[in-house]
């Protein structure tokens, strides 16, 4: 199911996909959440009657490409970051691969919808995109085995875990360069986990930046999978539904290039994921 939160009128609203339409959930049922947080806290149950509802349904829908976009979850838990999860990305950065995952925060304040323009800040110019694939959990757990880690995935998304370069370089600690408010777009759809391959692996991922495309790359060649990387956190953090978990980001980013590219005000970048969509925003310079 790809379900597609939305805004109306500045109400909170929630669809799911059907043949290219959107289907707000309260044409099927009235009582069915128009959060997608309770749609996950409903559990297997919840996500059959509205299965049963969308195959029973015979309107048309709204138009995809007229929604708002919101993000994803009205609450959501903690941001785990995977870094230098695909090999020749470490390498372009000049960094050894690592036997075990990098691993950092982000604060919500961080993070924007999908349309929403990522800020750049005046602090500096060396903006950097960063194509992800993220997690969203769906069942809690502390200890999960790789085994079964899968089983605690609610679905997937997509990430732009945008980079502010030089604050990210002046320490060994990524924090800064990670956490500029508004820089991190999230969305449009969340893509339940049955929907796609098993860990959502073997999918195409890419960044266009003004329509060239820059970075290019299959989730297949992630050095730590989806299984792997929920093993890992929930070895030191419980994990919980809500939680969202970014997986790393392919070669090709802005500051390994020569010369560097850096995104500017007036640029659309675009991530776009196989089987999930496109996540599109536009820079803006942060007002003074």
């Amino acid at each position: 199911m790809r379900f597609r939160p939305y805004s109306n009128h500045g109400k909170p609203r929630l669809a799911v996909e059907l043949d290219g339409h959107a289907i707000d959930l309260h044409d099927l049922n009235a009582k069915f959440p128009h959060e997608l947080d309770d749609v996950i806290a409903g559990g297997p149950k919840l996500l059959a009657d509205i299965a049963v509802k969308l195959k029973a349904h015979t309107g048309k829908g709204h138009a995809i490409d007229t929604l708002k976009p919101r993000f994803p979850l009205a609450r959501p838990g903690n941001v785990y970051c995977l870094g230098l999860n695909y090999a020749a990305h470490a390498k372009e950065g000049g960094h050894e691969v690592p036997s075990y995952p990098a691993l950092f925060l982000r604060t919500r304040e961080s993070l924007i919808a999908a349309g929403e323009p990522i800020v750049r800040p005046t602090q500096s110019e060396r903006l950097d995109y960063e194509a992800e694939l993220m997690i969203v959990i769906g069942k809690g757990g502390r200890r999960i085995s790789e085994e079964k880690a899968l089983e605690h995935v609610f679905g997937y998304t997509l990430f732009n875990d945008v980079s502010v370069r030089d604050y990210q370089r002046k320490t060994s600690q990524w924090t800064p360069g990670k956490n500029f408010d508004r820089t991190g777009p999230v969305g449009p759809v969340v893509v339940t986990a049955d929907a796609l391959p098993k860990g959502a692996a073997g999918l195409r991922i890419s960044t266009r930046l003004n329509g060239q495309t820059l970075q290019d790359d299959n989730t297949h060649n992630m050095m730590f999978p989806v299984a792997v990387a929920i093993a890992a956190i929930s070895e030191f953090a419980t994990l919980k539904p809500g939680d969202l978990i970014a997986t790393g980001t392919p070669q090709g980013v802005g500051h390994a290039r020569k010369p560097p590219l850096w995104m500017k005000p007036g640029d659309t970048v675009e991530i776009d994921i196989e089987q999930l969509g496109i996540l599109t925003n536009t820079i803006v310079a942060e007002e003074a």
